[in-house]
């Protein structure tokens, strides 16, 4: 069963608003930071945007001002808002959770959903 699920991708025109949603379960959710990645075809995956249990954000650069995340923790969900979206912005956004147990790393991914924006 996986943990995280994403939400909310899909086709727009250039400076266009998507949001994008991931559902996780409890005990991951509440117990640290919350990311969004990316990753477009042929290119390595980056962080976009992380959000810590105490409500701290970090952007990547390149998303500095047109994207937000946020999380409502009563339903255990973290929000993607992208607007003024450029066609480089292109690629499947993942959502991830990196955990510990002790001295074991677990790394926690969404199945990923598909933005495309077109000019």
């Amino acid at each position: 069963q996986r943990q995280l699920v994403e939400s909310g991708g899909g086709l727009v025109q250039a400076g266009g608003s998507l949001r994008l949603s991931c559902v996780a379960s409890g005990t991951i959710f509440s117990s640290g930071t919350m990311d969004w990645y990316r990753q477009a075809t042929d290119k390595p995956r980056e962080l976009v945007a992380a959000i810590t249990s105490g409500g701290t954000t970090n952007y990547a650069d390149s998303v500095k001002g047109r994207f937000t995340i946020s999380r409502d923790n009563t339903k255990n969900t973290v929000y993607l808002q992208m607007n003024s979206l450029k066609p480089e912005d292109t690629a499947v956004y993942y959502c991830h959770a990196e955990r510990w147990s002790g001295i074991i790393k677990y790394n926690y991914w969404g199945q990923g959903t598909q933005v495309t924006v077109s000019s």
